[in-house]
């Protein structure tokens, strides 16, 4: 067995393109020689098939993409035969989100919203189904050419309604640091509002171009999540709608408990913001922060007038130990002179 090449026919499947690599699989667009549909084919490296760990993974993605049926979430196939491991996907012509987020640089609140608002009704699809994805993210969703999003990827997602066994501890710290919710940080599964955790953060950063938090590397990022507390999106754009600002704080609150319940609750306010009340949660769930930063700016502003001032006693203290000699001694230069 060996690697699969444009040109070649995997099962039902013939290879027309290369669609993209990633760091385990190759991606094709391909054409189902049964019905002649144009699909996607995801089929990893070959070093990566005798892995347990990435082929719990992959059959995991299959397995729960197979029972997800929804517009808004990328439909799993399923070949007449199997000769080995690979995933028949629907073809979607479209963009990743990252790349849009990165073009953009801080997208108008009204497309923000429009996304956010369909991925919020995903994830309650989802969820009623007992699915949990558990790694959200700009990477993973696509947007076609009419502005439709299409969520992929549920390789560590929580299937709550499979029966089979998992490896203890194989996926509960698996994901993106930039978007994974402090419990799963910290080693804990997660639940419903893992994903309402990174939509949060997508919102966010939909909206600034920036994250909640900024570290210098993934364990930065980590050591963040669960110990500081997100700069408000207003520090990015001060004009920001208030009750849009709560919304996006409250999903991304440390505490499971503080977070949206569900995402039906989140896509309520998101869809009618005249609903949401505002906590100023930027002020009152993270006031130590903000005080800090107000003390640091004004300590900084005392230090620099002090300083100011110190100078400008040492000078006059200079000018009056040392006052200026140069004209008595020149009259009593000129006093010896004469």
């Amino acid at each position: 067995m060996r690697e699969v090449s444009v040109g070649e026919s995997l099962d039902q499947y013939k290879m027309i393109d290369l669609i993209a690599r990633s760091g385990m699989a190759s991606i094709f667009k391909a054409t189902d020689q049964i019905d002649g549909h144009v699909v996607a084919i995801k089929v990893p490296y070959m070093q990566f098939e005798s892995d347990v760990v990435f082929h719990n993974r992959f059959q995991r993605e299959e397995e729960v993409g197979r029972r997800l049926d929804h517009p808004a979430i990328v439909k799993i196939l399923k070949p007449r035969k199997k000769s080995r491991m690979y995933i028949a996907m629907e073809f979607v012509e479209g963009t990743s989100l990252r790349a849009i987020i990165r073009d953009s640089q801080g997208m108008s609140v009204e497309r923000a919203l429009d996304f956010a608002k369909q991925i919020c009704e995903a994830l309650t699809y989802m969820h009623s189904n007992g699915v949990v994805h558990r790694d959200l993210k700009p990477e993973n969703i696509l947007i076609t050419e009419d502005g439709k999003i299409k969520i992929m990827d549920f390789g560590i997602a929580l299937d709550e309604s499979a029966r089979r066994l998992t490896w203890s501890g194989l996926s509960s710290t698996i994901g993106t640091p930039d978007y994974m919710a402090p419990e799963q940080v910290s080693g804990r599964r997660g639940d419903a509002r893992t994903d309402i955790y990174a939509l949060g953060t997508i919102l966010y950063e939909m909206l600034t171009g920036h994250l909640p938090f900024e570290a210098p590397n993934v364990y930065g990022m980590m050591r963040a999540k669960t110990n500081q507390d997100p700069r408000p999106p207003t520090q990015y754009i001060p004009d920001l709608d208030p009750r849009l600002e709560e919304i996006v704080l409250r999903a991304i609150e440390r505490n499971p408990k503080d977070r949206y319940p569900s995402a039906a609750a989140m896509l309520a306010d998101l869809s009618d913001l005249s609903r949401v009340v505002v906590h100023h949660r930027a002020r009152k769930l993270h006031p130590s922060s903000l005080r800090f930063q107000r003390f640091r700016r004004a300590i900084s502003g005392v230090a620099f007038v002090v300083s100011l001032l110190g100078i400008f006693a040492f000078l006059i203290w200079l000018a009056n130990r040392y006052p200026a000699t140069n004209a008595p001694a020149h009259r009593s230069y000129r006093g010896q002179s004469k």
